[in-house]
């Protein structure tokens, strides 16, 4: 954000705290008969879905280490990833469409397989419905309430980076062994 467009904002914002089950819930949709306390619970429900998406940006589609080694070409390594995901999303609704299911209902990953394979098959490419029917096949169970721990399940490797040529390497393991563990 710019200068210009943190001068925009107001000096105070007004907000109203919603005390929802156990959870308070702050927001500045100030009118009640607007918003009720019920539908500000259902829109707070459904940022699972966001949950989801950004999982399924990161792991499935293998975005949770960038490659670039500069912010301008990172940059563009998102972008990139952020087009593969709508179009497999836009992949998806039409399957959803095709087979009267609503697309949360259509697994991410499954949808991501099949088009992977589908891409190879060349005999089948012209005739989507086949692959917009086996995408169908496979549904998310509803789990309303569900929550996941917040926790970083990879561990750093108790080893060095490789930064010589394996070989070279390899004839230093020969003659000195292996260095001995890192704790």
């Amino acid at each position: 954000m710019d200068q210009a467009q943190y001068d925009e904002f107001p000096d105070k914002l007004t907000l109203r705290e919603c005390k929802v089950g156990k959870k308070v819930i702050v927001t500045t949709l100030l009118s009640e008969k607007q918003t009720s306390k019920k539908s500000l619970a259902a829109l707070y429900k459904q940022r699972w879905h966001v949950e989801l998406d950004l999982r399924n940006i990161k792991t499935t589609l293998g975005m949770e280490l960038l490659s670039c080694k500069t912010p301008q070409m990172n940059e563009k390594e998102m972008w990139v990833y952020f087009l593969a995901y709508n179009l497999i999303r836009l992949i998806m609704a039409q399957a959803a469409s095709h087979n009267g299911v609503l697309p949360r209902d259509l697994s991410f990953k499954h949808s991501v397989q099949l088009w992977l394979v589908w891409n190879k098959q060349s005999e089948y490419s012209d005739d989507h419905t086949i692959l917009f029917n086996l995408m169908a096949q496979r549904r998310v169970g509803h789990r309303p309430g569900r929550i996941e721990p917040r926790a970083v399940k990879r561990r750093p490797k108790p080893f060095s980076l490789l930064m010589k040529p394996r070989d070279e390497l390899k004839a230093g393991i020969m003659i000195y062994g292996h260095n001995k563990k890192l704790k």
